[in-house]
């Protein structure tokens, strides 16, 4: 029989006591407790590799009793879930930052996947439909249930997982990273739905490195650091502020979060002449339209546009043509053109791409740290047709501690290390091919407020070694904290180059809003 606590019942739904947990070689958890009143929105913050994701799939399932120890209550009852069906099964549901959708799937599909709407083993769709579409005016999803997974966006498909949840008739809803891949408007529309389903009683509680969001939302901020329970904030009080926030995840007050760097600027390293991308499915339309921009030695230039802009095309089609076609225009490096037309030319040229997409693009998440940092110029190592395995074993140790990478081995697959160190690897493999050249797309997306400053002084050594560093962010606050110089970007075109002394929030938005007609050419 389940143990009950009359107490906790009242007051919380969830009430979880001194939980810790031991990986291989790690302490992901040390005697964590956390508590959460009914129908409110209780945030969850700390580094990458505090413990807060492992904390939440404890308590969905992910990891089953008696993998850890310590005691969850859920509604005053004493519970041990030894899968995702038993928490489920109680009201809890996780939204894990990878959506877990079957991309060729129908959108009602996917709502009622295992938990089909049949009779006899047979599926209703009529059914299916019907409530999958009540389901979808509840999340303010106006598609067709029949539409595909693979034709929405990403800010639509969380809206399919929390119309999933719905189905499960929810109690406690869990959101790992919900705005992580998200853009400002489907972000504002993510949460605005998340304050809808409080005022449903819904308890949510929200795993987020976006302390702005966490302050608009939240009733209750936990805090953990290095697998222990830091703090936990009354966000209603009107007293927390983003430093209170910080200083408990890092363990230190972050007064300046970008590093003091002040840059010594070279010749010019790096120049891209009329660069025009056409869209790979639509060849009439440009993505990219005439665009030119030139990076000097030492020195870090930002690329600032909004979701749409063509920033990642850009870069992306330079670096061994990996998106679009009719791509046309020059690429210079110290004043001579080279070929960029395959990844193999790209890197031979002394140029390197560090993908937004670290988890599909970065990295081979199966993998070793020491298999993903040497992976990019594995022939340096090969010696008669063989690798020598010593020396990439040196090498990897010498990234691991050059780049303050937190792992308890170099032998670890990629997967088992937190988002940060995840980009830490990314940036190592292509340190390690000794580029000339780095186009960093999104360099801190997802990552906490004290890996990013280590990203910061990373990209810091690389310009003081005399490399060029092109930074391309959605945050426009990190680009004036890290950049030289800041071109932005609209509609596909170059609209403006910005020195950092001249450059503001408000200067930027402008250039980057700046329709065709006004375009700099």
């Amino acid at each position: 029989m389940p143990q009950t606590e009359p107490s906790t019942q009242d007051n919380y739904i969830l009430d979880m006591r001194a939980i810790s947990m031991i990986f291989p070689g790690v302490k992901a958890l040390e005697d964590v407790s956390l508590k959460v009143r009914r129908g409110t929105i209780h945030a969850i913050c700390g580094e990458n590799g505090a413990g807060k994701s492992t904390l939440m799939k404890i308590l969905s399932g992910v990891h089953p009793y008696p993998s850890y120890s310590g005691d969850v209550y859920f509604e005053g009852e004493r519970c041990e879930f030894k899968s995702i069906r038993d928490s489920e099964a109680r009201g809890i549901v996780i939204i894990h930052q990878e959506l877990a959708l079957s991309p060729y799937l129908s959108i009602a599909e996917n709502i009622f996947l295992g938990n089909e709407r049949s009779k006899g083993g047979v599926i209703n769709w009529n059914t299916t439909e019907t409530q999958a579409a009540a389901l979808m005016e509840r999340v303010g999803l106006t598609e067709n249930p029949q539409t595909a997974i693979v034709d929405i966006g990403v800010g639509k498909q969380q809206l399919v997982e929390i119309a999933k949840a719905l189905s499960k008739r929810v109690k406690l809803l869990i959101l790992d990273e919900p705005t992580a891949a998200l853009n400002d408007d489907d972000s504002a529309h993510l949460l605005e739905l998340v304050r809808q389903l409080k005022a449903q009683g819904i308890t949510c509680i929200m795993i987020t490195h976006k302390l702005g969001e966490i302050a608009a939302v939240a009733d209750t901020t936990t805090v953990i650091r290095d697998g222990k329970t830091v703090d936990t904030l009354d966000m209603t009080s009107g007293q927390i502020t983003e430093e209170i926030m910080i200083k408990g995840m890092v363990g230190r007050e972050m007064n300046n979060r970008y590093p003091n760097h002040t840059s010594a600027v070279g010749e010019e390293i790096l120049r891209i002449e009329d660069w025009t991308v056409h869209h790979p499915l639509d060849s009439a339309r440009k993505v990219v339209d005439s665009a030119s921009l030139t990076v000097r030695r030492g020195e870090i230039v930002g690329l600032a546009g909004l979701m749409g802009a063509g920033r990642t095309e850009l870069a992306m089609s330079v670096f061994g043509r990996a998106y679009g076609v009719g791509i046309s225009g020059r690429v210079y490096k110290n004043g001579a053109e080279v070929s960029t037309r395959t990844v193999s030319q790209a890197v031979a040229a002394g140029l390197a791409y560090v993908t937004e997409d670290r988890k599909r693009y970065g990295l081979n998440l199966i993998q070793t740290v020491k298999e993903n940092i040497t992976s990019v110029a594995l022939s340096r190592l090969a010696r008669w047709g063989a690798i020598e395995l010593n020396a990439e074993t040196g090498v990897a140790e010498r990234y691991r501690q050059e780049l303050s990478i937190k792992t308890p081995s170099v032998e670890v697959p990629a997967s088992k290390l937190s988002g940060g160190n995840q980009q830490k690897i990314v940036l190592a493999k292509w340190i390690y091919s000794e580029p000339d050249v780095l186009i960093l797309d999104e360099p801190t997306r997802g990552i906490d407020v004290g890996a990013k400053y280590e990203i910061y002084t990373i990209i810091n050594t690389l310009a003081d070694s005399g490399k060029g560093v092109l930074v391309i962010s959605s945050e426009l606050p990190e680009l004036l904290g890290i950049c030289d110089r800041i071109y932005t970007l609209s509609e596909g075109r170059i609209t403006g180059d910005v020195p950092r002394g001249e450059a503001t929030p408000e200067s930027l938005m402008t250039l980057m809003t700046q329709q065709q007609e006004g375009a700099v050419r």
